[in-house]
């Protein structure tokens, strides 16, 4: 079977029912109709130990995503009963809730919309991360291999980032909140016309009229710095 394209980053996220360890759920109107972002993450399988790590740090920073009003969900192919044995092994040996609902996935319906078999396997799904926004926008997609673990706080960086985007419609450097140049400020989105470019350094410290920034509030900073590298 073909994988269908991808969704793309600006596009809404595809409309699916899926069956999932906390029973079936339509997406991504799950989180969206109740105001929320999600993130959903895939996994190539059940019972292997770099998944059970990253399942490990989701279920540790579930808190962290809530603060930001985001919601998790994780896919495999694997079914409902192995993703269930999965959980109850993690909670057992390991002393932490999976409090997020894992999609079961065996014929690779979902996997293949969303793009999540690549190369590596025909079989097993990457790890694919996407980011969605309270109108079930695409903001962001990540993929990683399946040999390599993912930075959860790296995905709570990018939430957060994105959200304060929205909030300010300010755009984020390098390393934010971390920049070597602007530090833990926001830069400015290139001026769109003569009379707002000349005006730029009036308003805004900066280098140039292309290239200046504005402080970010005192909290986001805070809250930014905790998933920073």
């Amino acid at each position: 079977m073909s994988q269908e394209r991808m969704p793309l980053i600006g596009k809404k996220f595809p409309e699916v029912e899926v069956v999932t360890t906390h029973g079936k759920l339509k997406l991504p109107d799950y989180f969206t109709s109740k105001g929320r972002w999600f993130v959903l993450f895939s996994h190539p399988a059940d019972f292997t130990p770099v998944c059970t790590t990253e399942f490990y740090s989701f279920s540790l920073y579930y808190p962290d995503f809530e603060r930001l009003n985001t919601g998790l969900i994780g896919l495999s192919v694997d079914g409902n009963p192995s993703h269930i044995s999965w959980v109850q092994w993690i909670e057992r040996n390991l002393k932490i809730k999976v409090p997020f609902p894992i999609i079961a996935d065996p014929l690779g319906l979902v996997a293949r919309r969303l793009g999540m078999f690549h190369a590596q396997s025909a079989t097993n799904t990457v790890r694919a991360v996407f980011f969605v926004d309270n109108k079930a926008t695409i903001r962001a997609i990540i993929y990683y291999p399946l040999e390599l673990g993912r930075n959860v706080k790296e995905i709570l960086r990018v939430v957060k980032t994105l959200q304060l985007i929205d909030k300010t419609g300010a755009i984020a450097p390098a390393n934010w909140p971390n920049n070597e140049i602007v530090k833990d400020d926001l830069l400015n989105p290139t001026p769109a016309s003569m009379d707002e470019a000349s005006l730029r350094l009036t308003q805004f410290k900066g280098y140039d009229w292309w290239f200046t920034f504005r402080e970010t509030p005192k909290e986001d900073v805070e809250e930014a710095k905790k998933y920073a590298p």
